[in-house]
């Protein structure tokens, strides 16, 4: 996740999938006349891609996001969409130029584009059109007005594994961060989540995001959390970044992994080798519904032939499937913003989600927990809105 903010089988995957198309508030697929929207009788989608850089992995990014975009397109019951697709070459000026160009050939929401600079352009440069971009980026910076993120975010994995480790009885955590811009988000969203949950914050420590940074701090930082009592040490590193490293050194200072329980608030299993990791054993972190998101990942491998971006992908098709759902309120029109933000949410291959008025989202997440260099669900990702913290 921190990477995202510098840059920001057959049967069972159509059982699954087809679901994403319908609202939550209304759970029966298919059911009801096909909606009528625009004078196409379609609704015209904006799809902004980071093609045309010149660098080979945002050609593949651009090529996966088209493929999971008409993926869900082909699973929408009764529903046409007319996705058009423009290359932003991840520069911020040429998606507000793209976003410009979508909204005056009438689309009526904009899907993408992946990082934060370029969402923002895209938005301002279309904010009096009153059309959305739901954007694929995870910054809470950028959200508000007209922009949405739909990227998990720092607060919905910290409030999912605060509720978790509070609700096991690891109530007092210690946070552990990078000095950096994400580190400091990260933190924040740690501090938010854990308190909600009814736990308390007993210590608060940092380091410089270097190998010399690090192997200073850590000394200190199992120092700090052994005479603060934390039950557990929540830490903000990812796998690219300084999580193999730290989780050893607290470990080998004097924290081992049976003496407090260390929480995770990226993806510890992106890449698999993290999981093998003497640092990270018996660890927790989130992950998204492992049922939808297993069966599109089957899906996709089988009709492409290649695996898609991990984190990514799947979010355009959970912004198709949100469109799709809200598609007879659209009337020729934007979608309204009222509509994209209401509280039953949306099923999409990465699980429940739903949009806020702030422009961040709500995602319905599993805990996942290191054993064995692999993982286990310990708490299922939920099926609904409504308790459980949501």
């Amino acid at each position: 996740m921190l990477s995202l903010l510098r840059r920001a089988r057959k049967s069972l995957a159509q059982i699954a999938l087809g679901l994403s198309a319908v609202a939550l508030a209304a759970c029966t697929p298919g059911t009801g006349p096909a909606p009528t929207v625009g004078s196409s009788g379609k609704v015209q989608v904006a799809l902004l891609v980071p093609g045309g850089s010149g660098q080979a992995s945002d050609e593949m990014l651009a090529k996966s996001l088209q493929n999971a975009a008409r993926m869900a397109i082909s699973d929408l019951n009764g529903v046409q969409v007319d996705l058009r697709v423009y290359n932003t070459a991840g520069q911020p000026s040429q998606a507000a130029s793209m976003a410009t160009k979508a909204v005056a050939e009438g689309a009526q929401v904009i899907l993408g584009p992946v990082y934060a600079q370029e969402a923002n352009a895209a938005g301002v440069a279309v904010a009096s059109s009153g059309v959305s971009v739901l954007a694929f980026s995870n910054n809470p910076d950028i959200a508000g007005n007209n922009v949405f993120v739909l990227g998990t975010t720092f607060d919905s994995v910290a409030r999912t594994l605060g509720r978790y480790a509070v609700g096991t009885g690891k109530s007092s955590v210690m946070i552990v961060h990078d000095k950096t811009a994400a580190g400091e988000i990260g933190r924040a969203a740690i501090q938010r989540g854990w308190t909600a949950a009814g736990g308390s914050v007993v210590g608060t420590a940092s380091y410089e995001f270097s190998q010399n940074g690090i192997v200073q701090a850590a000394p200190q930082i199992a120092v700090q959390a052994k005479g603060a009592g934390a039950q557990a040490v929540f830490l903000t590193a990812d796998t690219a970044g300084a999580l193999p490293l730290i989780s050893q050194l607290l470990s080998e200072n004097g924290l081992p992994t049976g003496a407090v329980q260390y929480v995770g608030l990226s993806r510890w299993d992106i890449p698999a080798a993290t999981l093998s990791l003497p640092g990270v054993q018996g660890g927790l972190f989130a992950i998204p519904d492992p049922g939808t998101y297993g069966a599109f990942l089957s899906r996709y491998q089988a009709s492409f032939g290649e695996s898609p971006n991990p984190i990514l992908t799947g979010l355009a098709y959970d912004g198709i499937a949100a469109i799709g759902a809200l598609s007879d309120k659209a009337a020729g029109g934007p979608i309204p913003k009222a509509a994209l933000t209401q509280g039953a949410g949306f099923l999409g291959v990465n699980g429940i989600f739903r949009l806020r008025s702030d422009g961040t989202n709500d995602r319905g997440l599993a805990v996942a927990q290191v054993t064995s260099g692999t993982y286990k669900v310990v708490q299922a990702a939920p099926k609904a809105f409504g308790g459980a913290g949501f």
